[in-house]
């Protein structure tokens, strides 16, 4: 039976109000999951970890005091069995998570929060290398687009490229209703792999160019 932690992730105000709006999936379709992954925790007694990014006063997005730096009311009102601050992309970094973690003897982390590629996915793949199971929330995510000297890329191609790799090796990527099912029934989830993600996709292309 896994004993999780869930892993909120910088739910503020920032992404919803401020400088770096989360365009996919839509904050009005993750932010609900994410309260919902709390409440679900909570009545499963699977301990609930918040995390708020700290940047310095001056600083554009995420400055400390600011209203973009606060915590989104409907999180900051579920509550936390911990609450850390961190100043880099990872949850680890900085921070006492793991020895918390050590300490409770966890050893699956559930991620929700913000966003997709950038603080979840370094936590993800920290927490990979520490040798912990890791479970992603695809609903109760998200990210926002991207254009700069390598490229241009959409915020649901970035979230949805992610995912497929995350559950090719990483994490387990699941829905927040099958994630609760499975928190409920003590039930770990299982993700994939990376030879099978890259047959399908290699027999897939073959399949579609002889059509």
């Amino acid at each position: 039976m896994p004993r999780r932690a869930l892993i909120v992730i910088d739910v503020q105000n920032e992404y919803f109000t401020g400088k770096l709006p989360i365009e996919y999936p839509p904050t009005a379709q993750s932010l609900p999951n994410i309260v919902q992954a709390m409440k679900a925790a909570r009545e499963s007694g699977v301990p609930v970890v918040v995390v708020q990014h700290d940047t310095p006063a001056e600083a554009p997005v995420f400055a400390v005091g600011s209203d973009g730096w606060q915590l989104h009311p409907e999180v900051a009102a579920q509550g936390a069995d911990l609450h850390i601050n961190k100043k880099v992309a990872s949850s680890f970094t900085g921070t006492g998570l793991a020895q918390w973690l050590k300490d409770n003897a966890i050893d699956t982390l559930t991620i929700a929060g913000y966003m997709t590629h950038n603080c979840n996915a370094s936590t993800i793949l920290e927490a990979w290398h520490m040798g912990l199971t890791v479970e992603y929330l695809s609903d109760a995510t998200g990210s926002l687009p991207y254009e700069n000297a390598a490229g241009r890329a959409t915020a649901e191609e970035i979230h949805r490229a992610f995912s497929v790799v995350f559950h090719s090796n990483f994490a387990a990527v699941a829905t927040t209703r099958v994630w609760a099912d499975a928190v409920s029934a003590g039930r770990a989830l299982e993700k994939d792999n990376i030879y099978l993600s890259n047959l399908r996709a290699r027999e897939s292309l073959g399949r579609a160019s002889s059509v």
